[in-house]
């Protein structure tokens, strides 16, 4: 005789009152399984293939490996994600800051610790605690952090109430946070507990402390450096690399946000709330005018030799702004600057395909033989020996080079060039090394959401380029979104390897801009559906955007600030 079943809920109940769990299927790795509602979706692993998965997508939504799977996943497919996936390779990171953070906790309770991006693609972990000798406290960490994996503890995701969370921060210490808890608009807030220690670093986490497998710690003055797999590299860790010019950068911009107190979302929510918004605006950029004196200054000193000024960065660094704003600072010091775009002198595709020996749709228009850097490196020479050149000029309509116009430069007017390129000593081969000047610009912040998440500016850059499409381009946050891998790969393999050792670096960040930002990219963002591919990374953003206090009044930003090249009304808007 046939069972008969009841559904209700989770459960079904056969006659007589007994109680069973649903059965329910979902695909995972092309294979349909058939699942108990409260199954994890690590229970679906093969215990030796686990460490080879850090966390899963189940539909369009990344999971953690411990996520369980109830009835409404029925018929969902669920991904497994290794190290060559940026979301893996992200919750694989932020699962060090946490097992560090942990190692801190059981050795040094009373040392506060702060997380930021560095040099080399790499984490840096330094003492707020004054005193503390971070130098003899890297080996016993290691040791600990060893220890803490080799336990292989698992890391839970546990909700509780606002008054939970300030109770449970209380008790470890995390003043940082219970001050972000203020800004956060739910009721509940998600936690994890790894053993008795909790924590939250606003990032998805590994299922337990032992997945973590690949690794290095090291001593860096004045803290400890912390490096990962990237999923950028094949999942293998960078060589080490002493990017001094870099670190230089980031060093300074946290020792000005410190002294100016905007070192975490909090210090800029208090400048937005209870004190002058036209005041913190133009403190950033009072920051902005005193680098481009500074660079002004750097020039002037050197002109006679100085007779190519180079400028590149990555997207959305406010390059068009800042060519214009040196141009202006260079002409007050009597110094007639003449600017060349590098883009007349891109080929035709009939002849980039013959370069690279590939069809049309498969060209990669970002490399550096697309352009005519024999021709270019010809004029340059010859304008600045005296010569007039006719330069070209790339319609981009027919995809042909024509004739443009003829200039001359005389011997106080240096050539500006700006590109992705700028920077590759091929393209200026021509030119002695003493008469260039390079800059990379970037905006390159110190901001942590709290003492254990540091604010990617990446992350930033995004956030600008999904408001400025929208804003000039007609474009989506999803279409921005679905591009910005392509563009990511083009800035790792033709702006950063050329931005060590330059001349000057322009930290293009305004610590005010997300303020700014928010009020145009909330709402694109959260247009993006939960099943729409581009969602994870939107969540992402939204994640720590919405902690940000808005500014409303847009005519606080000077027409010529950086920030107005995203959002319009610049004054130098064509």
């Amino acid at each position: 005789m046939q069972k008969l079943r009841i559904f209700w809920g989770k459960y079904t109940y056969r006659a007589g009152g007994e109680m069973e769990k649903i059965m329910f299927n979902v695909t995972l790795n092309g294979q349909r399984v058939a699942v108990n509602s409260g199954t994890r979706v690590i229970d679906l692993i093969p215990v030796e293939d686990r460490c080879n998965h850090v966390v899963c997508k189940v539909g369009a939504l990344v999971k953690e490996l411990n996520y369980q799977l109830t009835d409404r996943n029925e018929g969902m497919e669920i991904t497994l994600l290794g190290l060559d996936h940026e979301e893996a390779s992200k919750a694989y990171e932020t699962s060090i800051r946490f097992i560090i953070a942990m190692a801190f906790h059981r050795l040094y309770p009373e040392v506060r610790v702060r997380f930021s991006y560095n040099v080399s693609r790499a984490i840096f972990c330094q003492s707020l605690t004054e005193g503390f000798n971070m130098s003899r406290a890297t080996e016993p960490i290691k040791a600990e952090v060893a220890k803490i994996i080799d336990e292989n503890l698992p890391i839970v995701r546990v909700t509780v109430s606002k008054d939970e969370a300030r109770e449970i921060y209380k008790r470890f210490g995390h003043e940082d946070k219970l001050e972000i808890l203020e800004y956060r608009p739910e009721s509940t807030v998600h936690l994890y507990k790894c053993g008795e220690y909790y924590d939250y670093l606003h990032g998805y986490m590994v299922a337990s402390t032992g997945a973590i497998k690949a690794y290095r710690l090291a001593p860096y003055s004045p803290g400890m450096i912390i490096q990962y797999p990237r999923h950028e590299l094949d999942a293998s860790i960078p060589k080490f690399e002493e990017e001094s010019t870099y670190g230089k950068t980031l060093q300074t911009a946290y020792q000005w946000s410190k002294k100016v107190g905007l070192q975490t979302i909090v210090g800029i929510n208090k400048k937005v709330a209870y004190g002058s918004p036209r005041d913190f605006v133009q403190l950033c950029e009072a920051r902005h005018n005193s680098m481009l004196n500074e660079l002004g200054n750097a020039i002037e000193k050197d002109k006679e030799n100085i007779r190519l000024i180079a400028i590149a960065g990555p997207s959305s660094s406010g390059k068009t702004t800042f060519c214009n704003r040196l141009r202006i600072e260079l002409l007050s010091r009597g110094i007639n600057p003449v600017t060349i775009s590098m883009d007349d002198y891109y080929l035709p595709k009939t002849e980039i395909c013959r370069i690279q020996g590939l069809p049309i749709n498969e060209l990669d228009l970002e490399h550096v033989n697309c352009l005519d850097v024999e021709q270019f490196n010809n004029d340059l020479y010859d304008l600045i020996n005296g010569e007039e050149v006719r330069l070209p000029y790339f319609n981009f309509k027919t995809g042909l080079r024509e004739e443009g116009k003829a200039i001359k430069v005389d011997a106080d007017s240096p050539i500006i060039i700006e590109g992705i390129h700028a920077l590759n000593e091929k393209l200026t081969s021509s030119i002695p090394k003493h008469q260039k000047f390079k800059i990379f610009i970037a905006p390159q912040a110190q901001i942590n959401i709290d003492d254990h998440a540091p604010l990617s500016t990446t992350d930033v850059r995004l956030i600008r380029r999904i408001v400025r499409d929208m804003k000039h381009r007609g474009s989506s946050a999803a279409n921005t979104i679905d591009m910005w891998k392509s563009v990511r790969n083009g800035e790792f393999k033709w702006i950063y390897p050329h931005q060590e050792g330059v001349n000057f670096v322009f930290n293009s960040s305004l610590l005010y801009e997300l303020c700014v930002l928010r009020k145009q990219a909330l709402p694109a963002l959260r247009e993006i559906k939960p099943t729409d591919p581009q969602y994870v990374v939107a969540n992402r953003l939204i994640k720590y955007l919405k902690y940000f206090r808005p500014i409303e009044d847009e005519s606080l930003i000077p027409c010529n600030s950086i920030i107005r090249e995203f959002v319009g009304g610049s004054v130098f808007e064509v």
